[in-house]
């Protein structure tokens, strides 16, 4: 009965909800450290898994590094979202870091100068 099942589809499942579920803290903690200058570190993690997915012969690991390869590609969107979040109060601002946002005279709730 078992030799019948293929566990492929729950494997890259489990891994992709894994995934995705890294990533939001790391994002976090990568703005809040390095602000949005980090967005290229992601970029290449992304390129490298996406090369990777193209060069593996494995079905599940190919699959595995491609939705690892677009999770990077979507982390460079949301530092920069993690930012604004910053911004308007949702998150913290490190203390030791200096903010773009800090000098400017927009109120955060209402975007108005």
């Amino acid at each position: 009965m078992f030799h019948s099942l293929h566990f492929q589809g729950i494997i890259i499942g489990a891994v992709t909800f894994l995934t995705i579920g890294m990533f939001h803290p790391i994002v976090i903690k990568a703005e809040y450290y390095w602000g949005v200058r980090c967005w290229w570190a992601f970029l290449l993690l992304g390129l490298a898994a996406l090369a990777g997915s193209l060069l593996v012969s494995d079905f599940v690991l190919s699959t595995v590094l491609g939705v690892f390869a677009f999770s990077s590609f979507w982390s460079i969107m949301e530092i920069f979202e993690q930012r604004e979040r910053v911004r308007k109060g949702w998150f913290p601002k490190n203390p030791r870091r200096h903010y773009d946002f800090d000098n400017d005279n927009t109120d955060a709730n209402t975007n108005k100068k």
